[in-house]
């Protein structure tokens, strides 16, 4: 018996997997009691570097950190879902003097790594007469590269659809913008949406880079808290309690999409049965172009 992909393995390769796996824990377990054990003897563990978290000046600094974090991924995500879809519109139009022009941004926006686009904005733009703001510089950055990837997974999303459904689309009587709207973008988001989600984690801790800029986000906050003599340079300590806020921020962003990714599953025009119509190709409709065939039967009667 076998799967389409891989075959199912036997009793022997079974007991291979399972001592690997179990092989793997031992290491993983081994390196991370090292860990442990190195820090312990640096004097990483010491009261002296803890005690900085002892006071309120420190907390408040990680909170206003976290709040120019969580202000410039917002700002970035939106701006980026958005030039993500304009982007992907024009990749997709069937005009080459649309596609062309709009290909090669992509391409570039794609190759220009982001911290080599905040330095640009930040330190580069100075040199011409435009100063810019180290909060702007990281929100410009992040939206230029991240809808610029985003872009081309809609892209992705669109084409990876039967040609069917746009055919269904055109055949009710949509004009192409409708098509679009109606039946290719929304499936192509709930087919990319594991994709997105994990682009906008990226996002997220791509805003840790605006502290070469001296944009005041959270990693600028570890970094001088790190920093205090006073304390011993709690640099380990800054960075576990630093590095723990951006765990619980990517978790409550992937139990956000999970959340929102089950209420697309439950939608009834997202999940409901393909209907077959007849001079569509001998391709499925999904529930929006059948919607659409009745908005339009009823506007007719009522006229």
């Amino acid at each position: 018996m076998s799967s389409v992909l891989y075959d199912v393995p036997g009793p022997r390769a079974r007991l291979r997997n399972r001592i690997l796996g179990i092989a793997t824990v031992l290491v993983v377990l081994a390196l991370a009691g090292l860990a442990v054990w190195r820090m312990f003897a640096t004097g990483q563990f010491t009261a002296q570097k803890w005690s900085l978290f002892t006071y309120t000046r420190p907390w408040l600094l990680l909170f206003e950190g976290l709040q120019h974090t969580l202000s410039a991924f917002v700002v970035a995500a939106v701006g980026a879902l958005i030039l993500g879809f304009i982007l992907a519109v024009g990749r997709l139009s069937d005009h080459a003097w649309v596609r062309g022009p709009v290909g090669w941004i992509v391409e570039i926006l794609r190759a220009v790594p982001v911290l080599i686009f905040m330095m640009i904005l930040y330190y580069g733009l100075p040199v011409v007469g435009v100063r810019v703001d180290p909060y702007l510089a990281v929100v410009v950055a992040l939206i230029a590269y991240n809808g610029s990837v985003l872009a081309e997974a809609l892209r992705a999303g669109v084409e990876s659809l039967p040609r069917g459904q746009k055919e269904a689309g055109y055949a009710i009587g949509l004009r192409k913008n409708a098509v679009m709207r109606l039946i290719l973008l929304p499936q192509a988001v709930r087919a990319m949406m594991p994709v997105i989600i994990s682009q906008l984690v990226v996002a997220l801790k791509d805003t840790a880079l605006g502290f070469i800029i001296t944009f005041p986000e959270l990693l600028y906050v570890i970094k001088l808290l790190g920093t205090q003599i006073d304390f011993g340079s709690p640099q380990v300590p800054a960075a576990i309690v630093g590095g723990t806020v951006y765990v619980i921020l990517c978790l409550i962003l992937s139990y956000i999409a999970y959340r929102v990714e089950r209420s697309m599953r439950r939608s009834p025009k997202l999940r409901a049965a393909p209907v077959a119509i007849e001079g569509a190709g001998g391709d499925a409709v999904t529930m929006t172009e059948m919607i659409a065939v009745q908005r339009r039967g009823g506007r007719r009667r009522n006229g």
